[in-house]
């Protein structure tokens, strides 16, 4: 179950950079390090929000959900299941869509790059490629030990 773990640890990454981009978003934070600009731009775009709320906000949502998924499947009663594998490749898959029409629209619409937007983008595709091999690595048999005769 390494691969839980693993992608514990990057949705607590994600988490911290979508979290730095809503602090900024709320004007919580002064200004982003970025280094050249791009930050800002995509930030103040129309392309910032998505049904009103700032896209950094959905980061933090999906990797907060990303996490305690990972999490509960390291419990003795999950550890063994598919379950929670296959629902952390859902999840990532559709962050990776996501993360993948924003940067369309950071490189075709709105033509600046925020830094990190990409380490988010990274991130995810990351933690989908880990969810994909843990499935691939376990077993396909579902797990009876923990049921009892008759039921």
């Amino acid at each position: 179950m390494k691969h839980r773990m693993a992608i514990a640890l990057l949705s607590l990454v994600g988490f911290f950079v979508s979290l730095y981009l809503w602090l900024w978003k709320i004007r919580f934070l002064g200004s982003l390090a970025c280094g050249d600009g791009g930050c800002e731009t995509v930030q103040l775009s129309e392309f910032s929000s998505f049904l009103g709320f700032p896209v950094a906000l959905y980061g933090m949502v999906g990797y907060v959900a990303l996490a305690a998924v990972s999490v509960a499947g390291l419990q003795p009663r999950w550890v063994a299941r598919r379950g929670p594998t296959v629902l952390l490749a859902v999840v990532a898959s559709v962050g990776v869509l996501f993360s993948a029409y924003l940067t369309y629209l950071e490189a075709a619409v709105i033509h600046a790059w925020c830094r990190w937007c990409v380490v988010s983008a990274v991130l995810i595709t990351a933690i989908l490629v880990t969810a994909l091999a843990g499935l691939k690595s376990m077993p396909r048999t579902p797990d009876t030990r923990h049921l009892t005769p008759g039921t």
